[in-house]
């Protein structure tokens, strides 16, 4: 096995057993996919339908081609059109996870902060390591529309200049995604965090002001 494939499977399963134990996914809700690189054979690894993210096994991931074709493994999850889109929308992106995280599906179920955004620019790291995270309309897990929503939307915001990171879709969960597991791990932990300190606070905290934010852009990147 390429040693780029076999890292690619080991951090998947380790990103998955890590989000079990500290209650970001639970039972076999959840899924997580990484971009095989072309050296390795291409398409991309990802989770098996019905899987506990908790306890993955390396040889037990589905790899898919470019056209979503079964090269090896169990059935894919049901959410792979969702993550093969996402892949071809975002060339920098190399993992794709989607939780059920309880803080953000409770905030889903209460009301987001507009019509758009989920949260509003509370901390510096959250403009900084996450940004805008748009809500998506409910629709039935692995429904093929969701892809649809998410090229539409990321489409809208890149008219605007600004970088995703991550959507939510109502009563299901986030879906994020970054270069690498760890990363995309990263900004899932820093957006579930933000969701509790939201509802921490029953949304009474004001946001941070124009010129705050304008500083997180000019000294660090922030896309907001």
């Amino acid at each position: 096995m390429h040693p780029d494939l076999f890292h690619l499977r080991r951090e998947i399963c380790r990103v998955g057993q890590s989000l079990f134990q500290r209650g970001y996914i639970h039972s076999s809700a959840g899924n997580i996919s990484a971009r095989v690189p072309t050296a390795a054979g291409g398409g991309l690894l990802i989770t098996p339908s019905d899987a506990c993210l908790g306890f993955l096994e390396p040889e037990t991931l589905a790899w898919l081609n470019a056209d979503g074709e079964r090269l090896a493994g169990p059935p894919p999850s049901k959410s792979h059109l969702l993550h093969q889109r996402l892949y071809d929308l975002e060339p920098d992106a190399g993992c794709v996870l989607h939780t059920h995280s309880s803080h953000l599906v409770a905030l889903s179920l209460l009301r987001a902060w507009n019509e758009t955004d989920l949260l509003p620019p509370l901390t510096p790291y959250y403009v900084m390591k996450v940004g805008h995270v748009p809500c998506i309309p409910y629709l039935s897990p692995g429904d093929p529309h969701a892809a649809h929503w998410l090229a539409d939307t990321l489409t809208r915001h890149r008219a605007k200049g600004l970088r995703l990171r991550a959507v939510m879709q109502e009563r299901l969960g986030p879906t994020v995604w970054g270069p690498s597991p760890a990363a995309a791990m990263a900004t899932l932990e820093e957006l579930e965090e933000t969701a509790r300190l939201w509802l921490l606070t029953q949304g009474q905290p004001t946001s941070l002001i124009p010129e705050q934010i304008d500083d997180l852009r000019q000294r660090f990147g922030a896309s907001w």
